[in-house]
């Protein structure tokens, strides 16, 4: 994306999706900020994402339930948002199989 466009969250979203869709839209230095779009989808079985870095996530639309090593789980809805700390072993249980979910996330140290 340049600086001169202008563009919207909810655009150029192609109607079938056979895995997770992620797309960067902000790269920094300590930093970047990616749409995921899920339509359906949750993590493989047995599978744990261990990030290096933070992410705050936000729900823009559809829904979703994420889950911590630990036990804890969250079942998101639009508006809803949250930090995941580094290292903080998680997946995601499942995603809205009726309309697409579409999350805002910012990966940072």
């Amino acid at each position: 994306m340049n600086d001169l466009e202008q563009n919207n969250i909810f655009t150029n979203i192609p109607l079938t999706i056979k895995e997770e869709l992620f797309e960067k839209l902000i790269n920094g230095k300590n930093f970047f900020l990616e749409r995921i779009i899920s339509d359906g989808h949750a993590s493989p079985e047995n599978f744990w994402y261990d990030q290096e870095q933070n992410e705050f996530i936000m729900l823009l639309s559809g829904g979703a339930e994420l889950f911590y090593d630990n036990g804890k789980s969250f079942k998101l809805k639009p508006g809803d948002y949250m930090i995941i700390p580094s290292h903080q072993k998680h997946r995601v249980n499942k995603t809205s199989v009726n309309e697409k979910t579409i999350w805002l996330a910012l990966h940072y140290k």
